[in-house]
């Protein structure tokens, strides 16, 4: 079945299942697990939202957006991991496969909707930056509007310190090596040092720090510098690898001057 997407207008008091149920051909219990899972949107009053609740009266002029795709229902990625709960925002280690963030097609998969469903106390989560779904590591979840609007500016200003290990191919030379080739027009700054080299598998594990975060900015400047990260098949992998780009380290002074520092613990830490 492919992905299938459907907008109806709401012409008398019912409920979303019993709405979709005919039209879709799907399911009961189908249509619910995918209104649990985030696929369908509620339009009312000039404003959009997710509606989970199959229970939930429909309005006569309401609009229902339906996106309902197969294969996004069907994944299951490895649970997340709390590393830190500081109320007003939280850390965790993101496994390789979860989302940062939801779609129109859904969010179970993305680490906001998992923030929000395993805190005690449940807590909105706000995204304020982001790893590539096949990256690991270290991803911050702010909880609150105010917070998300500090650790956001914080990343536009830089002055959130971002480490990374990142596993590449070849021989990496020693001492500390600067990359800032532009990327898509703008600015960008990584430097990457040597952490070990396995000379039977031609493989080297890498220190990457960035000052900047453009998209896909690590795997951008090795490639062209001749390292292509293992597990990038967009820029010069051509193995069956996972994605081997790790977050590892978030440090920042919050508003209130106390001074946070993150590390990913060593069980988790990507090694040769």
């Amino acid at each position: 079945m492919e992905r299938r997407e459907y907008h109806l207008i709401v012409e008398e008091e019912t409920d979303a299942p019993a709405l979709l149920a005919p039209v879709t051909g799907l399911a009961m219990g189908r249509i619910k697990r995918a209104m649990a899972n985030g696929a369908l949107w509620l339009e009312r009053g000039g404003n959009v939202a997710r509606l989970r609740r199959a229970g939930r009266r429909l309005r006569e002029g309401d609009r229902l957006h339906f996106y309902f795709d197969p294969q996004i229902q069907e994944t299951s990625p490895p649970p997340a991991q709390l590393v830190a709960d500081e109320g007003d925002w939280s850390v965790w280690y993101k496994p390789p496969g979860m989302f940062s963030q939801g779609s129109r097609w859904g969010d179970h998969c993305s680490i906001a909707r998992w923030a929000e469903t395993h805190l005690e106390p449940r807590r909105n989560a706000f995204i304020v930056h982001r790893l590539d779904r096949a990256a690991s590591g270290l991803i911050l979840v702010a909880h609150a509007r105010r917070s998300a609007r500090e650790l956001s500016q914080r990343f536009r200003e830089r002055a959130i310190r971002k480490e990374y290990r990142v596993l590449v191919h070849g021989r990496f030379p020693g001492g500390v090596q600067q990359f800032d080739a532009d990327l898509d027009g703008r600015k960008a700054l990584t430097r990457a040092s040597l952490l070990a080299f396995d000379e039977a598998k031609d493989l080297s594990l890498l220190a990457v720090e960035i000052e900047t975060g453009r998209k896909h900015q690590i795997r951008r400047h090795l490639a062209e510098a001749g390292f292509p990260v293992v597990g990038d098949r967009l820029h010069g992998d051509d193995g069956v690898e996972d994605l081997k780009l790790q977050a590892v380290r978030l440090a920042f002074t919050a508003t209130s001057g106390e001074r946070h520092d993150y590390r990913l613990p060593q069980e988790w830490l990507l090694d040769l």
